[in-house]
């Protein structure tokens, strides 16, 4: 291929790359302070190392990493920003295709030639970024031709000792039949690739990759973390396995990097990386290498090729030539090192380690508070006026347990049955409300009765369509093996927002606020119950109340204990006229003190369901001190065992509530767990 530059006085420069005629500008601006590398150095690379690169990036979207100021210094870097559409001034020549995304279609660009290379260096393309997928023929997304690891180093962590885990993945992997090749990042860690045949999704190689993540993890705990969390990576190294991720992108072997130095993400051979001094490599010993034949990534490549000539569904040769099903420990190991740990093979990827059951937790409370006491504390989260509920994620499925315990996973099947959202993680435990909303988007305690107490399945798929809810997470207390329930709140939602963010409805993770006056000012707005401040650094006590987390409501509501019905009269002849209601106070011979009746906030459904539970629970006498003859009169007396919520203005000084409202039935609520309200 021809290559000539045709230079014009103070002015651009023009290159001619076989049929193609290039305005590139600026060649002598140094886009690397600290070595002087030139914008005409990174055109030279990437013209150089386009025979090794382009193999790499042929058929798959490539997204740019573009530091249009240079990439500054380690004291001072500069900005940089991602480009997934190709811009509007691209050469129309340069292939594109159409990727969806949520707000709208983007044009993505293939490179298929040198000269495109060099125009993406000319517009600061600095990085290369492509997904482990290419393009199918029909122009949709295909399944992914390459596995990756990415191995990065904690605090406190070499590039050696990544290394030491990147032998301890081959091992594993040339047992199933895959030769894997490493690429020291041009950053600070390695990246693992293995070629696939292409007949599995990226959400089955992803757990597969996850599974081997994990195994690792169980056999070098002093070494291996598969846990996203910054918190956890102190002398570890992070077995990244997500980005097989559809969505997720991973740097192009090949690639330069917006380092302080001029790095490449580099592949090697396996006895490069026994050195004990292995370190990044710079675009010129890169190019140094290509020129000497040496090509660690070709294999790969080559694979991935014939691979595309060639049917893969169907035959017998998924993994190379041993079957999926055989066990890592049964594999020959070519005499690399393995862990102890058995890995589950693709076919069954969804579980490693020793297979330990996901522990339960009981939810942490607030304590009462004020604006006053509460400003100090951090952050505010609304509060989404549903029922508490901790949901477990484990072997692809997701169950709900309501405060009390009461398992309720049945009663919501838009949250939990097949077809509902999924973590994209083996198992996690999450924290959080489920509501239903109002016409008017806003979380409606009142249509949440509606489904709160069916059990009968005809009745929940009615009401899914009539009243669907959501999930509203607010805290993560367990992954992958991993209880994080000590960490700080922060450090559990930043793990949160991870795998749970992008979820489609009804699960997701609302917004939190800086600001207490700003999140009681929304809630106001919003006609909402209130606010709950939390203190970044809090620890989750499982079951337990603290001052860390503290509650402010704007109505007044308090919980109650039904002790009795006063008969209906007029339309309500043959139903319930009004509750008669109480609250736990231990000095008193009953254990209960009377605290007034309510009559008004039933719905003809509420008074129906409330009837049949209340009819079941009728006693011949009271269970509470202090009712007044008036109340008591003509009174229906029920055991202490449901407990309610009502809405009221203020309490008499005897202790009564006034111009009370029913709200609903708790059943996430034990009788010796309501407290007066403060």
């Amino acid at each position: 291929m021809r290559t000539t530059v045709t230079h014009m006085a103070d002015g651009p420069q023009f290159v001619r790359i076989g049929e193609r005629r290039l305005r590139v500008t600026n060649l002598d601006k140094v886009v690397y302070p600290e070595t002087g590398t030139t914008k005409g150095e990174v055109i030279d690379y990437y013209a150089r190392i386009a025979p090794q690169l382009l193999p790499v990036v042929a058929g798959r979207p490539v997204t740019r990493k573009r530091w249009v100021e240079g990439v500054g210094t380690a004291a001072d870097p500069q900005g940089s920003f991602f480009a997934k559409q190709l811009e509007p001034g691209a050469p129309g020549w340069i292939p594109r295709q159409e990727i969806p995304h949520s707000g709208g279609a983007k044009d993505y660009p293939l490179v298929d030639e040198v000269a495109t290379l060099v125009w993406m260096a000319q517009v600061a393309a600095i990085e290369l970024h492509i997904p482990q997928w290419r393009f199918a023929p029909d122009g949709g997304r295909g399944d992914p031709d390459r596995l990756v690891l990415d191995l990065d180093p904690g605090p406190g962590v070499t590039l050696a000792q990544c290394a030491e885990v990147a032998l301890l993945a081959r091992g594993i992997l040339t047992g199933m039949g895959l030769d894997a090749v490493p690429v020291t990042s041009g950053s600070k860690g390695i990246h693992l690739y293995a070629h696939l045949p292409g007949d599995r999704t990226s959400d089955e190689i992803s757990a597969f990759a996850h599974a081997l993540a994990r195994a690792i993890e169980a056999d070098r705990p002093d070494l291996v973390t598969s846990v996203m969390t910054k918190t956890l990576r102190a002398g570890k190294v992070f077995l990244d396995w997500s980005q097989n991720n559809g969505k997720k992108t991973t740097i192009a072997p090949y690639s330069l990097r917006g380092r302080p130095q001029p790095w490449v993400a580099a592949p090697r051979t396996w006895a490069e990386l026994e050195d004990p001094d292995l370190r990044q490599l710079r675009f010129d010993e890169v190019l140094e290498r290509a020129g000497r034949g040496l090509d660690p990534f070709a294999a790969i490549t080559a694979a991935a090729t014939a691979a595309a000539d060639a049917p893969i569904r169907g035959t017998d040769h998924r993994f190379g030539a041993r079957r999926t099903t055989e066990s890592v420990r049964d594999a020959p190991q070519n005499e690399v090192p393995r862990p102890k740990t058995t890995v589950a093979t693709l076919d069954g990827a969804t579980a490693a380690g020793d297979g330990s059951p996901v522990p339960m937790y009981s939810p942490m409370l607030a304590e009462h508070g004020t604006p006053g006491t509460a400003r100090g504390l951090g952050w505010a989260e609304i509060k989404w006026d549903g029922i508490r509920a901790i949901g477990t994620w484990s072997d692809g499925r997701f169950r709900l347990r309501a405060r009390s315990g009461t398992d309720i996973t049945d009663r919501y099947p838009e949250l939990t049955a097949d077809g509902a959202p999924g973590f994209p993680v083996g198992e996690a435990v999450v924290d959080g409300e489920i509501v239903a909303l109002d016409s008017a988007g806003r979380p409606s305690f009142h249509r949440l009765q509606d489904r709160m107490h069916l059990t009968r399945a005809r009745e929940i798929e009615r009401e899914v369509v009539r009243t669907p809810v959501r999930y509203h997470l607010f805290d993560l207390l367990h992954l992958e093996g991993h209880d994080l329930t000590p960490l700080p709140l922060r450090d559990r939602r930043e793990l949160l927002e991870q795998i749970a963010t992008d979820l489609p409805a009804p699960v997701l993770v609302p917004p939190v606020f800086d600001d207490v006056d700003a999140a009681l000012a929304t809630s106001a707005a919003l006609d909402l119950e209130g606010v709950v401040v939390k203190d970044p650094a809090s620890p989750y006590a499982s079951g337990g109340r603290s001052p860390r987390w503290l509650k402010i409501k704007l109505t007044r509501a308090q919980e109650v204990v039904i002790v009795g019905i006063r008969p209906g009269k007029g339309d309500r002849t043959g139903r319930i006229g009004s509750l008669l209601l109480a609250i736990p106070e231990p000095g008193l011979p009953s254990g209960l003190r009377y605290v007034g009746r309510v009559g008004t906030g039933f719905t003809d459904r509420m008074l129906q369901d409330l009837g049949a539970r209340l009819e079941a629970l009728r006693t011949p006498s009271p269970s509470v001190d202090g009712v007044p003859v008036a109340d008591a009169s003509d009174a229906l007396w029920v055991s202490p065992e449901l407990v309610g919520e009502v809405e009221f203005a203020n309490w008499t000084d005897d202790g009564v509530l006034r111009h009370s409202r029913w709200r609903g039935l708790r059943p996430d609520k034990r009788p010796d767990e309501v407290v007066v309200e403060s």
